[in-house]
C-alpha cells in the first residue's frame, strides 16, 4: 500500500537530503588523494606495504557498508528517518576528527571502520525520498541524488588534492567542518518523514542484517530482480575507479591532467542526465522503458569505451555512456511502488548492501583482467577488456530488467504533463508538489 503524499511538504527537507548526500560524497572525496600518503607516512615511506594496507582500508570500509546499511535502514523504519540521518552525520564528523588527529596506523584503521558504519546513511536518505515524494516524481528525485554523487566525485578529489598539498591532515579537517555543519543545519530544518503510525512495531535483528533484509524482500519477486539489476550496475561502475586511470595511460598515453579533465566531463554529463534529463525521459517513456533505455545505452557505451582506438573515439562515446545514469533512478522508483511503506528503509538498505559487495569484489576482477592484458603487451581492442566485461554485466542487467519489470505496466505510459515540473537547474528541483487532483497520490 502506498502512503499518501504530504499536501504541503517542507521544501527544505528534500534539499537537506540532497545536501546530505553531496556533503557525504565531498567528505570522502576530499580524503581520497591524501589517505594513501597518510598511511605511507605511518609506514616510513614503504610504498608496497602502504599499498597493501590501503587495500585493507578499502575492503573494511565496504564491508562495514555491507553490514550496516540495512541496519540503519531498519532503524529508520522503526524510529524514523530524522534521528538516523542526524546521528549518522554527527558520527561521521566526529570520526573524521579522530582521523585528523591520530598518530598511529591502528587508530587510523579503526577510524576507517567507524567511517564505514556512520556513512551508511544513504539507504535512509533514499527511504526519506520515497516517503515524501509522490510516485510519479520519485525517479526524478532519485536522479537528483545521483546528481549529488556525480558533483561530489567530480570536485572533491581535486579540492582534496589541493588541500593535501598544504597539509596532509587538512582535507580531514575540512571534512569534519562539512559534516558537523550539515548536522547543525539538519537539526533545525529537517522534519520527520515517517509518522509513528507507518513505522514498524519493533526493531528486528533478523531483518536488519544484510541477508535478513534480502530474505524479507523475497515476497517481492520483482524487487529482488531489480535489486540484482542494481547490483550488476554497481559492479560494472567499479571499472572506473579500478582501472580507468591505468587504462587511459596504457591505451591513449594520457597523463593525470587529461584523465582529470575526462573524469570531470563524465561527472558533468552524469549531473546533466540525472539532474535534468531524467524527468523528461520518464515523462515521455515511463519508468520501465526509461530503465531499459538506460541499460541499453550503458551496454553500448561501455563496449565503445573498450573498443575506442584513440582518445577522441573515447570522448565521442561519453554522451551515450552517460545515459546509463537514468537506469538506477528508474529501477529504484519502480521498486518503491512495490514495497510496503514500513519497509522502505530495509529496501534501500538491501540495495546499498549489495552495492557494497560489488565494491569489495569488483576491483579484484577488473584489476586482474587488466593486468593480464598488460602482461601480454596487448594494445589492440583487447586492451579495453575491463570495459568489455562491464558491458556484458550491464547487458545481463538489461535482460533481467526486461523480464522482471514487465509487471510495471502502470508506469509504462508517459506521465501526464501536469505532474512533471519544468526543468530547474538547482536544488529547488527537489521540492515536492502534491499529486495532481484525481491522479495517483499513493505509492
Amino acid at each position: 500500500m502506498e502512503p499518501i503524499a504530504p499536501a504541503a511538504p517542507r521544501r527544505a527537507a528534500l534539499i537537506f537530503i540532497f545536501v546530505t548526500v553531496l556533503i557525504d560524497i565531498l567528505s570522502f572525496g576530499l580524503i581520497i588523494p591524501v589517505l594513501p600518503h597518510l598511511i605511507e607516512s605511518f609506514l616510513g615511506g614503504d610504498v608496497p606495504k602502504a599499498a597493501i594496507w590501503y587495500g585493507w582500508f578499502a575492503t573494511v570500509f565496504m564491508a562495514m557498508q555491507f553490514v550496516f546499511t540495512p541496519v540503519q535502514g531498519a532503524l529508520s523504519d522503526r524510529f524514523g528517518r530524522r534521528p538516523v540521518i542526524l546521528l549518522s552525520n554527527l558520527g561521521l564528523g566526529l570520526d573524521f576528527l579522530m582521523m585528523a588527529l591520530v598518530n598511529t596506523l591502528p587508530l587510523l584503521f579503526i577510524g576507517r571502520v567507524i567511517s564505514g558504519i556512520t556513512a551508511a546513511s544513504f539507504s535512509t536518505a533514499n527511504a526519506y525520498v520515497a516517503d515524501v515524494t509522490p510516485p510519479e516524481k520519485r525517479a526524478q528525485s532519485f536522479g537528483m541524488i545521483g546528481m549529488a554523487f556525480g558533483i561530489g566525485f567530480v570536485i572533491a578529489p581535486a579540492i582534496g588534492g589541493f588541500l593535501g598539498e598544504i597539509d596532509t591532515r587538512l582535507p580531514f579537517k575540512v571534512a569534519v567542518a562539512l559534516c558537523l555543519a550539515n548536522f547543525v543545519y539538519g537539526f533545525f530544518v529537517l522534519p520527520e518523514s515517517l509518522p509513528p503510525e507507518r513505522r514498524t512495531p519493533r526493531f528486528d535483528w533478523a531483518h536488519a542484517n544484510p541477508l535478513g533484509a534480502l530474505q524479507l524482500l523475497r515476497r517481492y519477486p520483482q524487487v529482488l530482480g531489480l535489486i540484482s539489476v542494481l547490483f550488476l550496475l554497481a559492479f560494472a561502475h567499479m571499472v572506473y575507479p579500478s582501472t580507468f586511470v591505468l587504462y587511459a595511460d596504457y591505451r591513449f598515453g594520457w597523463g593525470p591532467q587529461m584523465v582529470g579533465y575526462t573524469l570531470a566531463v563524465v561527472g558533468v554529463l552524469a549531473a546533466v542526465v540525472q539532474g535534468g534529463l531524467i524527468k523528461k525521459i520518464v515523462a515521455a517513456f515511463g519508468e520501465r522503458r526509461t530503465l531499459l533505455l538506460g541499460l541499453g545505452c550503458g551496454t553500448v557505451g561501455f563496449m565503445l569505451y573498450g573498443l575506442a582506438p584513440s582518445g577522441p573515439w573515447f570522448w565521442a562515446a561519453m554522451p551515450i555512456a552517460a545515459l546509463w545514469g537514468i537506469a538506477q533512478p528508474a529501477a529504484q522508483a519502480i521498486m518503491t511502488h512495490q514495497v510496503d511503506p514500513t519497509e522502505q528503509g530495509r529496501l534501500q538498505g538491501a540495495v546499498a548492501s549489495l552495492s557494497s559487495i560489488a565494491g569489495i569484489f569488483a576491483p579484484t576482477l577488473f584489476t586482474r583482467a587488466f593486468a593480464a592484458v598488460t602482461e601480454a603487451h596487448l594494445h589492440n581492442a583487447w586492451a579495453g577488456i575491463t570495459f568489455g566485461i562491464a558491458a556484458v554485466l550491464v547487458g545481463i542487467a538489461w535482460l533481467i530488467a526486461w523480464r522482471v519489470s514487465r509487471g510495471a505496466s502502470r508506469r509504462d505510459a508517459p506521465a501526464p504533463a501536469t505532474i512533471v515540473p519544468d526543468v530547474v537547474s538547482d536544488a529547488s528541483a527537489l521540492q515536492v508538489q502534491p499529486a495532481a487532483e484525481g491522479g495517483d497520490a499513493t505509492r
